[in-house]
């Protein structure tokens, strides 16, 4: 069981919800995600989903695709990502930290290399969403031998056959897209919400986070009654264009935070 997996289990026994923060790599600096991560360790962030800037970021809507193009043109590389987790980790930031990406950037990368520099610097995990199950064998093998975990996601449009395949086959817990389209902080839940969940939750007893479109506490408390917790990306991102500050920002997630852990 490795870190993501037995983090998970922990706050399950404690019959606590999962808080997962999603932040684009090098935006707006690589120093500025270095900091943001080592403070996210110190008020309860329980995962971390460490984007990596991609040109065509297919699931990412305006305010993640921004960032990633910012970080691009900061020449933000794929070893930027693993130079700077294995630095976390060396000033002791233990939180699970997630590798997201698209398929293009791993498969260009090489899939040996890239899950040996996974294990290497302290990744514990893969969200990768433009790789289907059905078209690979090889990374999921390669990372089920260095017990590292695969996400899978589950969206409102997925059949059920579909869902409980997903639902199988995703380690470390099951990322639930809240709604048709990308991602982007929005106001409003999906009306399908809560039948799709107690779907999902008939084919497992894995946990089911919900992400896109996530951004405030009242929407955190609704998703938390029927899911196991919820991934936050561009109401993040939003955060740190608006302020610059990752003092403000982490002062931002820690309100999110004190609401989830208090459910």
């Amino acid at each position: 069981m490795n870190c993501l997996e037995s983090r998970i289990k922990k706050i399950k026994k404690d019959k606590k919800k999962i808080f997962c923060a999603y932040v684009t790599l090098g935006y707006p600096a690589l120093s500025f995600t270095e900091k943001l991560i080592t403070e996210f360790n110190k008020i309860g962030v329980d995962i971390i989903e460490l984007g990596i800037p991609f040109s065509d970021p297919l699931a990412d809507g305006p305010t993640i695709q921004d960032a990633s193009f910012v970080a691009l043109k900061n020449k933000t590389k794929v070893c930027d990502a693993f130079n700077l987790v294995s630095r976390l980790r060396k000033k002791g930031v233990t939180l699970p930290i997630i590798f997201f990406s698209y398929y293009n950037i791993i498969y260009h990368y090489g899939i040996k290399d890239f899950v040996h520099k996974l294990v290497q610097n302290g990744f514990d995990g893969v969200l990768c969403p433009d790789l289907p199950p059905e078209e690979d064998k090889y990374f999921d093998r390669q990372l089920r031998k260095n017990d590292l975990s695969l996400i899978y996601l589950i969206a409102p449009t997925s059949p059920h056959v579909r869902m409980k395949m997903l639902a199988k086959k995703s380690r470390g817990f099951i990322y639930y897209v809240s709604r048709r389209g990308v991602t982007g902080a929005r106001h409003d839940l999906a009306r399908d919400l809560s039948v799709n969940l107690k779907q999902i939750k008939k084919y497992t007893q894995k946990s089911v986070l919900v992400g896109f479109g996530v951004s405030d506490k009242n929407q955190i408390k609704t998703i938390c009654s029927v899911s196991d917790g919820v991934i936050v990306g561009s109401a993040i991102i939003n955060e740190i264009k608006k302020t610059k500050s990752v003092k403000k920002t982490s002062l931002f997630v820690k309100k999110l935070v004190k609401t989830i852990k208090s459910i």
